[in-house]
């Protein structure tokens, strides 16, 4: 193993390389800093000094910096400053990533780190709407080239599991499907469970067509499901809903639909740098629960209970409840809204 280290990580470049490396991500990590509101003081030798007067002395100040600051950077903030700042040029993304293959002695936090990073180059590095079919495991290799170096493209088979997750997710059809069938915990346990070869060149091919793969799914879906949240909106509106009782997704039991259109138009960027089943994401999943059953409860009603059979009634009601973690709701109309807010608030102050 210690062989194929050598070819992507474990020592430093020439101190002219790592010194220009240095220059690039410290404005990145000073910028991270200040956004996040870390504690960190800045490194005069970075910030002063020369490529031409670079001294053993000032690349151990830039070291010591670094490692300093790699402790306190957490992987949820890199991963959201690198998707939101326009700091975040290839080169940035490719001097960071390299600056991580060559750590020498690596904590899990840098394993998380990597993981991202590799994902984060190869999608700046791959043009949109690739198919399936193009993003086999040579294509990936060969765009991961450039900081990993050639490696023999043979599966141990330890690291097939990976490539059963991402069939698992292409068949996810909704958010809640995937969170609910716990790919994302599984491919984290999977990385874990790599150790020390994790960091072999083969491994981190695969987990990144395996990441890269999963986040395009999660984004696709992510976006499905907003849209289809938004058109139920439109639809419960033509039917004369105003307002529906939306506490089973943490709203308020008197929730205006049009403030509900704009809240998941806000959602469209917030979300934009997501991606874990986190509590923003879930509520989302259960608005969707929410609007599904909503459209279901509101057709019934429009063609009359009485001719609704007994079964299909059944069936509308429990609309959504998939599980017991996605819980049933109540629609409001613009008849009773009144008066099942003033109940509500009656609870939520209690």
């Amino acid at each position: 193993m210690a062989g194929d280290e050598q070819s992507h990580s474990s020592r430093y470049p020439d101190p002219e390389g790592e010194w220009i490396a240095a220059q690039v991500i410290y404005p990145l990590y000073c910028a991270l800093a200040r956004e996040c509101v870390i504690d960190a003081l800045p490194c005069p030798d970075i910030e002063n000094i020369s490529l031409a007067n670079i001294s053993p002395a000032s690349l151990e100040a830039a070291r010591k910096w670094f490692t300093e600051m790699d402790e306190r950077i957490q992987v949820h903030q890199l991963r959201h400053f690198l998707q939101t700042t326009t700091l975040a040029t290839l080169p940035a993304v490719e001097a960071l990533l390299l600056h991580h293959l060559r750590k020498q002695q690596r904590s899990d936090s840098d394993r998380n780190k990597l993981d991202f990073l590799l994902v984060q180059f190869f999608s700046m590095n791959t043009p949109p709407h690739l198919k399936e079919s193009e993003l086999d495991l040579l294509s990936v290799a060969q765009t991961l080239a450039p900081v990993l170096g050639q490696c023999d493209l043979v599966i141990p088979a330890r690291l097939e599991p990976f490539q059963e997750l991402t069939a698992k997710s292409e068949a996810c059809r909704t958010l809640k499907e995937l969170f609910t069938s716990r790919i994302i915990e599984q491919g984290r346990k999977l990385k874990e469970s790599c150790g020390d070869d994790f960091f072999l060149p083969i491994a981190m091919v695969v987990v990144t067509q395996f990441g890269f793969l999963l986040r395009r799914n999660f984004f696709r879906l992510m976006q499905q499901d907003l849209n289809a949240i938004l058109d139920g909106l439109r639809e419960l509106e033509t039917r004369g809903v105003e307002n529906l009782d939306c506490r089973k997704a943490q709203f308020s039991a008197y929730e205006p639909v049009s403030r509900l259109r704009m809240i998941c138009q806000s959602w469209k960027v917030m979300f934009h740098a997501e991606y874990s089943a986190g509590q923003p994401l879930c509520l989302l999943v259960d608005l969707r629960t929410v609007i599904d059953a909503a459209l279901v409860k509101t057709a019934a009603k429009e063609k009359g209970k009485d001719s609704v059979p007994a079964k299909s009634r059944a069936t509308a009601a429990g609309a959504g409840s998939g599980s017991a973690t996605w819980q049933d709701f109540n629609v409001v109309n613009h008849e009773s809204a009144r008066v099942e807010d003033d109940d509500s608030k009656k609870k939520t102050d209690e």
